[in-house]
Parts: C-alpha cells; structure tokens; sequence
C-alpha cells in the first residue's frame, strides 16, 4: 500500500472551486468518450446519513461511474487481463469540502484493487500538517508532494498553450499569468489536500502497478487543474443549479459518444 497527499495549490476560492471542479469534470469526460470506449454515468444524486471522515461529513452528491478504458491501462496490465475485464468502477460522494472517490474493478481483480482518494478542500496555502485526521501510523506512511499548477513540469503530450497558467489571464477575474513564487502572492488561495491510497494486491507486480498509479494520479491532479484554472472565464459566475444541468446534458452526451466517434484526450479527475 502507497500512500501520498497530494497538495494543490489554486488562486481560487473554496467557494469558487466547487462549481469549478464540477464543471471541469463535465468538460473533462467529454474528451474521453467515443468509439465505445469511454465514462458511463449510472447514479448522480443526493445522499444523506452516510458518515465521511470520522462522521464529520454525512450528506452531499453522490455519483457511480463506469470507465469504459480500456485502452488507457498500461500495457503489461492488458496482456495478464482477460479481455472485457478492464472496467473501472468509481464512486464518489462529494459532502464540500470534503470529497471521497473509490476507484475498483469488482468484475475481476475483486477487492485486490482499490484507489481511495480524498480530498479536503481549505482556504489555506498547503500549511495543514494533517487535513484528513489521520492516525500517527498512517501519518509515517504518507508522503506529501505539492504540486505547482504553474511551475511543475507537464508530458508533451499534455501540454496545450490554452491551458498554460503561465500564459493565461482571466478576463472576468482579472487573475493570471502565474509566474515564479504566485503561491505566496496570489489572493484568493485555496489548497485540495488530496490524500491518495492505492492497493493493488497482485504478486510480482503489486509495487510496480501502486507506484505507476500514484505517478499517473500527480500527472491526472497536474493536469486538471491547469485546466480548472485556465477554463476560469467558462465556470465563473455559474451556480450549482446551472452545474447540475451541465452534469445531466453532459450524462446524455457521453452515452451518445460511446456509441460513435472516437476516444480523445486524457482523463481529467475524480
């Protein structure tokens, strides 16, 4: 089991990034759909009494996704597989501020496999020592890595001069570029503290596939949010009632995708 906390740090408000990262993620699903590959949305509704962190959180959204992917999992993974058995499972339940993803493939690797990210999002520039309340054991196992939206280096492949921090300027915002040391400069700031454990009991490649996993969520956090932040002017000013109906025209959509077309882009977050 690897555990790392991944802090990132965003010049927006935590009041600003919940409608952000929704409408992120809606945008983000698109670019992953089609060719019969690609985010199938089962559940997306309320929930209540389910007890979150300790029983500090008990009612938010809940949502049930399938990723039909199976040409993003790495490729020695694909040659011990049998063929259909790469669906991810992922559920989330979002109490903000504070979220909790599953990600599992119950179909085959069963409870073998299991990604539990965490996120607690705080008005703050990273400075929490233990956001998720973590015991003294699990506090030795963590690692925590910040991640610089701006300043981090990003895969060629991923990079696209829209989605530069160092380039972009809000119009609405008047926030933008980043340069140099922002996180101690900006107002607003914000960090999502996301806590990632990653199981994946499978002997020979258990340590191989946890420490791949890990690297892909630091590119998958990176990524996403250079977008949230970059997409500023399309997200802001929306409320949630504009997200919801965002999720369900996004939900018609991605089920139209992965009849036709074909698959595009990278996955953006849970």
């Amino acid at each position: 089991m690897i555990i790392k906390e991944f802090r990132v740090i965003l010049p927006i408000t935590v009041e600003e990034y919940q409608v952000a990262q929704l409408f992120s993620v809606a945008e983000a699903s698109k670019n992953e759909t089609g060719g019969g590959e690609g985010i199938e949305v089962l559940r997306n509704e309320p929930f209540d009494n389910v007890p979150l962190l300790g029983g500090r959180y008990n009612k938010g959204q809940y949502t049930y996704k399938i990723y039909h992917l199976a040409s993003k999992v790495p490729a020695f993974i694909r040659l011990l597989a049998p063929k259909g058995s790469l669906e991810i499972h992922e559920e989330a339940w979002n109490a903000y501020p504070y979220c909790k993803t599953v990600i599992t493939n119950p179909d085959y690797m069963k409870d073998n496999f299991v990604i539990c990210i965490e996120t607690m999002h705080a008005g703050d520039c990273g400075e929490q020592q233990n956001a998720h309340f973590l015991t003294q054991d699990k506090l030795k196992q963590r690692e925590v890595v910040i991640v610089d939206i701006a300043n981090d280096p990003v895969h060629s492949n991923d990079y696209k001069e829209a989605e530069d921090p160092t380039k972009f300027k809000s119009v609405k915002t008047g926030r933008g570029p980043l340069s140099g040391n922002w996180m101690q400069k900006v107002n607003p700031v914000m960090c999502a503290y996301k806590l990632v454990t990653v199981e994946f009991r499978w002997f020979g490649l258990q340590s191989r596939v946890e420490s791949y996993i890990q690297k892909a969520e630091r590119r998958i956090f990176t990524n996403f949010h250079r977008q949230v932040f970059c997409w500023m002017d399309r997200w802001h000013g929306m409320t949630m009632e504009d997200i919801r109906a965002l999720e369900e025209q996004t939900r018609e959509e991605l089920d139209r995708q992965r009849q036709v077309g074909h698959v595009r882009g990278t996955r953006g977050e849970d």
